[in-house]
């Protein structure tokens, strides 16, 4: 009996340890890597939402934005300057890990943080104003064929990034030089759709769910989505597929986020643990659709072997259109 009462104290104590040890984070924070209005603002609202309905924090997360290198400069100071920060989560998407792969996120690899959850995917998406001339992808190729100089394509980051791959995707599959293309680079989403709406430009590569709500109000016209078929939500079903018109590019964006590289095991578990809770939720589910971003779940070494492989893709990708250093 004694030795039964005492294994019950040392379960009960290790419960109590290991509930104290897994507390919430004092001040959480969500960085977004770059202005209001985008991919990263979107992340990570939805994460503080989320965590806030579901009780899993019981103090509001705030956001902080962090603009720059479209999320250089935020994975630099995470790394360097807040590597032990318990309370702050960082959000990245598939741009960011396109950047790395290119080494452009400075002396930092896919090694220096740890990867703690990916929360949903969107789709690249090829944007322009509701009263452009261009009303569908083979619109937009012809004119490029005809003059490059005079469509002016915008795109979250330079030359290399994200919103530029999906173009130069788009362009190698109709037989263009994606050299040949004009860009203008802007940092984040929120930035280049206010650029297209304000007439600076003809076309915006992309994400859908920046999108929707500009979809939603009337003033801008999506020519085509990076999915591999049509997207099921109402403001978006009516969008065809690049693949659909003849160009086969898909372009998956990720949504997701990482921690400091040296924040203490029992912080980590407890991210770990309330993104596991919260991506098994309804509720959450509900939340992500809003946002018109799609299922992915992954967290912890899931998610780091599949950071690891897409780095690694987007390598050899970066390889076939002489980006590499």
């Amino acid at each position: 009996m004694k030795s039964i009462l005492s294994r019950a104290v040392l379960l009960a104590s290790g419960l109590l340890l290991s509930s104290q040890l897994l507390a919430e984070p004092k001040r959480p924070e969500c960085i977004a890597p770059a202005a209001p209005g985008g991919g990263f603002d979107l992340t990570c609202k939805l994460a503080q939402s989320a965590l806030l309905e579901s009780k899993l924090l019981k103090s509001p997360m705030r956001v902080t934005y962090m603009p720059g290198g479209v999320g250089a400069v935020a994975y630099n100071a995470v790394v360097a300057q807040r590597p032990a920060d318990a309370g702050t989560i960082t959000a990245f998407s598939s741009g960011s890990l396109l950047n790395l792969a290119q080494g452009k996120f400075g002396r930092f690899d896919e090694n220096a943080v740890k990867w703690l959850a990916a929360i949903g995917t969107s789709y690249g998406a090829i944007a322009v104003r509701s009263d452009s001339p261009y009303k569908t992808l083979n619109d937009l190729v012809a004119a490029i064929k005809a003059d490059p100089s005079k469509v002016v394509i915008g795109s979250g980051g330079t030359v290399g990034g994200q919103d530029w791959m999906q173009t130069a995707l788009l362009a190698r599959a109709a037989g263009i030089e994606p050299t040949r293309l004009r860009y203008v680079a802007m940092e984040g989403g929120g930035e280049l759709a206010t650029a297209l709406l304000g007439g600076h430009i003809q076309v915006a590569s992309t994400d859908i769910s920046d999108s929707v709500p500009h979809i939603a109000s009337g003033d801008m016209r999506i020519l085509a989505v990076l999915s591999e078929e049509r997207l099921p939500n109402a403001t978006v079903s009516d969008i065809p597929t690049a693949k659909e018109q003849g160009y086969d590019v898909v372009w998956p964006v990720i949504r997701g986020f990482y921690v400091g590289p040296k924040i203490s095991d029992e912080a980590y578990a407890w991210w770990k643990n309330a993104f596991d809770q919260l991506l098994a939720s309804d509720e959450f589910a509900r939340l992500r659709e809003q946002r018109e971003l799609y299922p992915l779940a992954l967290t912890g070494n899931e998610l780091d072997a599949y950071v690891k492989q897409q780095v690694s893709q987007y390598k050899q990708l970066a390889q076939e259109f002489g980006l590499s250093r």
